[in-house]
């Protein structure tokens, strides 16, 4: 049982080292010539012309955390209906529509409250 456990221990060992040799060699090999232009920040191909700290509208952030959490509620109903539709008795249909509907449901509830919060309007009020 040690000589499995062995066996890791040289396998990451040696992945350390050659990441480590890898590191080394590149820095002893690549070529170090200093020039203005690339101390200079990029950002998408655009000379920076003012300060990065600047207003962002939240409302961006918002719509985004709706999809993750509609996005993050379909990808857990998926496998519960996948299974159930492999089976093929009729309480299994049952059982998935039952599921779609609680699905929907709750989901049509927090949409709702989201919605009446105003967290969903482009311009506040």
């Amino acid at each position: 049982m040690n000589r499995e456990f062995a066996t890791v221990l040289v396998f990451l060992i040696i992945g350390a080292g050659f990441v480590f040799v890898s590191l080394l060699a590149g820095r002893f090999i690549r070529p170090k010539v200093k020039n203005a232009d690339k101390e200079t920040i990029y950002e998408c191909g655009e000379r920076v012309d003012s300060t990065a700290w600047f207003n962002f509208n939240p409302r961006f952030y918002v719509i985004a955390l709706i999809f993750i959490v509609f996005d993050v509620a379909l990808a857990i109903l998926f496998p519960v209906l996948s299974v159930l539709s492999s089976q093929s008795s009729s309480k299994s249909w049952w059982g998935m529509a039952a599921i779609t509907v609680l699905f929907l449901f709750v989901l049509s509830l927090g949409l709702a409250y989201v919605k009446e919060k105003g967290d969903l309007d482009w311009i506040k009020k």
